[in-house]
């Protein structure tokens, strides 16, 4: 079992920056054997992939609409994997959602290729 717990949320101005942390806890498995990612839902509109990173930290992808402002990482003495948000933008107002994937070859950017999810926070751009 693998639970996630997602923090760092909360009301931002355009321009600004966020770091969202997700905590996982994982109980017959480690933590590097699990590919993370980064969702976000805004109200009305399906969920959506924002980011992945690969077991080691190494290799990760990006949706085109963070590329360039967006980075994940992760820390797996830590058990811990977070998404860096720079020059925030009011469209990226939604819930944001960590997750966790047992798929074996990337490139992670499916809802379907995730087995667990937290339960999601909050992040709001607005002037």
């Amino acid at each position: 079992q693998v639970q996630l717990d997602e923090s760092g949320g909360g009301l931002v101005q355009p321009g600004d920056s966020l770091r969202l942390s997700c905590a996982c806890a994982a109980s017959g498995r480690t933590f590097s054997s699990l590919v993370m990612g980064w969702f976000r839902q805004a109200p009305g509109k399906v969920r959506e992939f924002v980011a992945s990173v690969n077991r080691g930290g190494i290799d990760s992808n990006y949706a085109d609409s963070v590329k360039g402002r967006f980075t994940i990482s992760r820390d797996n003495a830590k058990n811990t994997v977070d998404l860096q948000m720079n020059s925030l933008k009011p469209e990226d107002t939604a819930v944001y959602y960590c997750a966790a994937s047992l798929i074996r070859y990337g490139p992670w950017k499916t809802l379907r290729d995730y087995t667990y999810w937290g339960q999601g926070t909050q992040v709001t751009v607005s002037s």
